[in-house]
């Protein structure tokens, strides 16, 4: 165990340990008696615990994250001249391997050079970690001393502890939105490399997609072929018949279950039918291949026309399948929630049950079904194993679901698979697709929320 774990698990202990001594502490300051304190015990254990682990755990979080760049600029002080004058991706792969090598790892090289700079790396680390760890102990107990010195009978704890959490959930959601603005910019900033490249007119509305470097003068697309329509379209294509499966099945298995089956029947048809959304799509893409795939064949080949295994359509039904439980359990949940007054309403007026159902129910709980429809969407658009399993990677302009296709996603990791360059148009392309697929998914949200605006004027 490395020192700091045991540190961190001292701090555990002692945190532990901080919040029974302030609640005993403040017990004690007030005679046996809570009355006579401002905050309850439990605030006032809160409150030292808070002074004895948080600034302790947060100087071990900045040490995990800063420590490792920091020791890197310190031993590349005494870098070589013969390694301070290569490029500069020379130097993080020497560097790496002397990390390689300082940790037991395994390097892809190794010279004397190397085990010199993995002597300094090792040094540095111990003497920082070892730091690090007597400082954060001795936070930890400076913390302990002064909260419980601080514990008495006008101390507002219950305050400070509340003022803690309020702090602790909006760095919460600070993080949160910037993570997301960190995806959207090296998005944002990896599409523009590629566009400074390659035309936006080509890559939006070109129709040939072959990312591969030519090797000879005489081959077709030198530089890449980036026209990324055939991607669009397999991508809608697949993502098409999949809504054409799940969409209706789904409704009507929500409509079901909500509206005609018996409680007995509704707690057995609602968990098989959620099973689906637990198999991993890896087996379905098996399934697809396997079984579905081969079975449309053979369909074909006896109506009198031959069509490949691997096909839009063989992808298209699997993907609508595995897409059913989302639709479903989130319909299902929606149309439970519409107001059982609607119903009486409708039925005080000689309305039936499919009425009902058709005229209030449906509309009632029509915004939420379209976020159902939207998050099932969603999901189709963004899954890639049952895709390069069932439709292949060719990318193909075309609308015949029995052709083999290939998706945005499937693309993003074949071009981001083994060692790439990232100077290359060809890695920086998934990062464009990426950014065509963000915007794609933002429009649909858009969409989702003006139309439950819409709706939801009318039953509120």
């Amino acid at each position: 165990m490395s020192v700091s774990h045991i540190v961190a698990l001292i701090l555990l202990v002692a945190t532990a340990a901080a919040y029974y001594r302030g609640r005993e502490r403040a017990m004690t300051v007030a005679g046996g008696a809570p009355s006579r304190l401002h905050s309850m015990p439990s605030y006032s254990g809160y409150y030292v615990a808070i002074l004895t682990g948080l600034p302790a755990f947060a100087l071990l979080m900045l040490y995990a994250v800063f420590g490792t760049p920091l020791i890197d600029m310190a031993a590349m002080q005494s870098l070589p001249a013969s390694v301070a004058s290569a490029p500069p991706e020379q130097i993080e792969l020497f560097m790496r391997d002397a990390r390689a090598l300082a940790f037991g790892e395994q390097p892809s090289r190794t010279s004397a050079l190397h085990m010199d700079m993995a002597d300094r790396i090792a040094g540095l680390t111990r003497i920082a970690t070892w730091i690090i760890a007597l400082l954060t102990l001795a936070i930890a107990g400076a913390g302990l001393y002064l909260g419980q010195s601080q514990v008495s009978t006008t101390l507002r704890a219950r305050n400070r502890v509340e003022t803690v959490v309020k702090g602790v959930l909006l760095l919460s959601s600070v993080i949160a939105i910037l993570t997301t603005l960190g995806i959207v910019l090296s998005l944002l900033f990896e599409s523009l490399r590629f566009f400074s490249a390659v035309s936006p007119i080509e890559f939006l509305f070109g129709l040939q997609w072959s990312p591969q470097i030519a090797l000879r003068e005489d081959q077709v697309g030198q530089s890449g072929a980036f026209g990324a329509i055939p991607l669009f379209a397999g991508t809608f294509l697949i993502t098409a018949i999949a809504m054409t499966v799940a969409v209706p099945i789904g409704l009507y298995a929500a409509i079901y279950l909500s509206e005609y089956a018996t409680r007995t029947q509704r707690k057995v048809f609602k968990p098989l039918l959620e099973i689906l959304a637990g198999i991993p799509t890896v087996v379905y893409g098996f399934f697809a291949l396997l079984t579905v795939g081969p079975f449309i064949r053979a369909i074909c080949e006896a109506a009198g026309f031959g069509v490949p295994t691997q096909s839009a359509l063989a992808a298209g039904l699997v993907m609508g399948i595995m897409i059913i439980p989302f639709v479903s359990s989130l319909s299902d949940d929606v149309i439970n929630a519409v107001p059982q007054s609607l119903r009486d309403g409708a039925y005080a007026m000689g309305a039936t049950k499919s009425e009902t159902i058709r005229q209030v129910v449906f509309p009632a709980a029509l915004p939420g079904i379209v976020g159902a429809v939207l998050l099932a969407v969603s999901r189709a658009i963004g899954e890639t194993m049952i895709v390069v399993m069932a439709a292949g990677q060719a990318a193909k302009l075309t609308g015949n679901p029995f052709e083999s296709v290939t998706t945005i996603t499937v693309q993003i990791v074949t071009l981001l698979t083994g060692d790439q360059e990232f100077d290359s148009p060809k890695t920086l392309a998934a990062f464009a697709l990426g950014l065509v697929l963000f915007i794609v998914t933002l429009c649909l949200n858009v969409i989702a929320l003006r139309v439950v605006q819409k709706y939801r004027e009318k039953y509120d």
